[in-house]
């Protein structure tokens, strides 16, 4: 195989730099017949002259995208060369110094531009595409310090704590001015797998600390702690899954929205999901699956599934089952006590009887409202509680006929969405979200979760790019300078 150079490469600093250090290494295991640097060293060296070459030719590739002009129209608005100046990016490989020209808008309440920023996509004006794509990711997992301490660890890039916490809120910003739209085109990308039978959706929230929150001073519904801790306010979740006819989940798309009266957007996203699900397979059985919290089945009672009132979907409501049985627990824990072994037999009994019986729902009710009437007061109050609880979900609970059918009776993909999405990344010791923050990590963080986040980055970083023209000519993406 022959192989060969341009001289121009071959001269470049940094493919000098790799070729001495490895005529050294070479010349040092020919004298001393071992090696001169421990694996991990040559490893730490060699990547360190890699990312320098790396950088070198990212630099050059970004000077292509300047533009050398006296006037340019960016979106509309025309703007005239102002100075050159040096800045530095973070990339892939590192750190990269570019000198570039900047451009004043002629409108005096426009801001300027930077045309090699506007053409390459830039981000946040500090990140080419696949650097910000690989620490918006990182990000998503980790903390701004964890991240800080990988990137040094990694050896490439070198953005400050405080650089890496500006960049989601860039992007959630970016995403967030055109999320309905491309959500849609996220969903049209996707198809429903074949064997599918059972489309579940569930909505629940969970508490996170927030930097403007306030303790609640009553209880909002009966499946929510009366008060939360001082600056905590409730995160809302959502989850629709696919599940096929013995019941195991195919596909998941999760969602999470900072506190917001109604949980309106995350309302609106569900419902868009089942729409588009639906309208691929009208066929899928619906279900609809919660805790017994009253703001929850108000939203999913009231979400539109797309179809009109002549045409017929299979649709079940049902509260999720677990919850149920610590309702029963506490009813039994009242009736004979927390610790009594009579106690513990009944709550095995009735939890069976729950599940299993054609009519389990109304044998726990009588039995309840027997013993409502043979207790003393104090109990009879907390027995009453819970009473109240079964009768307001019978019609959700009818858990041996689910069964049956093969329907999920758990909401376990949804306690698990609150999990993984919120209390893992925002719950940890001292911190506090403001609404815009919390939102970009929850923003990656589902996008990631539902296997979109390589098909979102490429609608991400679109918004960061644009159209930069001088007379009739149009500079999009051609990675040339042009200057006139």
């Amino acid at each position: 195989m022959q192989v060969s150079h341009d001289e121009r490469d071959l001269g470049s600093p940094g493919m000098a730099r790799i070729a001495a250090f490895m005529r050294q290494q070479q010349e040092k295991w020919e004298q001393e017949g071992e090696a001169p640097l421990g694996m991990e060293a040559f490893e730490q060296e060699l990547n360190e002259h890699l990312m320098g070459l790396g950088q070198e030719l990212m630099a050059e590739e970004l000077s292509r995208y300047d533009v050398d002009a006296k006037e340019i129209e960016v979106e509309g608005k025309c703007y005239e060369r102002g100075q050159r100046s040096t800045t530095t990016y973070q990339s892939g490989v590192g750190p990269v110094a570019v000198e570039r020209y900047l451009y004043s808008a002629l409108e005096s309440e426009s801001k300027g531009v930077c045309p090699l920023e506007l053409r390459c996509g830039i981000v946040n004006g500090l990140f080419t595409p696949r650097a910000a794509r690989q620490s918006a990711f990182a990000l998503a997992h980790l903390t701004s310090r964890d991240v800080e301490a990988l990137f040094a660890d990694i050896g490439n890039m070198r953005p400050s704590r405080s650089t890496l916490d500006r960049l989601p809120k860039a992007i959630s910003q970016q995403w967030e001015e055109q999320r309905e739209e491309c959500e849609r085109a996220l969903r049209r990308t996707e198809t429903v797998a074949p064997e599918g039978v059972v489309l579940v959706v569930s909505q629940d929230g969970v508490m996170a600390p927030m930097k403007d929150g306030k303790r609640r001073k009553k209880r909002a519904n009966p499946e929510k702690w009366a008060t939360g801790p001082a600056g905590y306010r409730e995160v809302g979740c959502g989850t629709v899954s696919l599940h096929d006819a013995e019941g195991k989940r195919l596909q998941t798309v999760r969602y999470g929205r900072m506190p917001e009266k109604r949980k309106a957007t995350l309302h609106t996203q569900l419902e868009a999901e089942l729409q588009s699900t639906l309208a691929l397979r009208p066929d899928l059985t619906v279900v609809k699956l919660a805790d017994g919290a009253k703001d929850n089945w108000t939203s999913l009672e009231s979400m539109d599934l797309g179809f009109g009132p002549d045409i017929h979907v299979n649709q079940f409501l049902i509260v999720d089952f677990f919850h149920a049985a610590e309702h029963l627990k506490r009813a039994c824990d009242a009736i004979w006590g927390k610790a009594s072994i009579k106690g513990k037999a009944e709550f095995e009994r009735l939890r069976i009887l729950l599940k299993e019986h054609d009519d389990g729902v109304g044998k726990i009710i009588r039995s309840l409202r027997y013993r409502v009437g043979r207790t003393t007061k104090q109990k009879k109050r907390r027995i009453q509680t819970e009473l109240t609880y079964f009768r307001n979900q019978r019609h959700r609970m009818h858990y041996a006929d689910y069964l049956q059918r093969n329907l999920p009776i758990a909401s376990g993909v949804m306690e698990a969405a609150c999990k993984t999405l919120v209390t893992q990344r925002m719950k940890c010791s001292g911190m506090a979200w403001s609404q815009p923050g919390g939102q970009a990590i929850l923003t990656l963080r589902s996008l990631v979760q539902s296997c979109r986040w390589h098909t979102a980055w490429d609608y991400i970083k679109q918004g960061f790019q644009k159209s930069v023209t001088i007379g009739q000519s149009i500079l999009a993406n051609c990675p040339v300078a042009t200057r006139v």
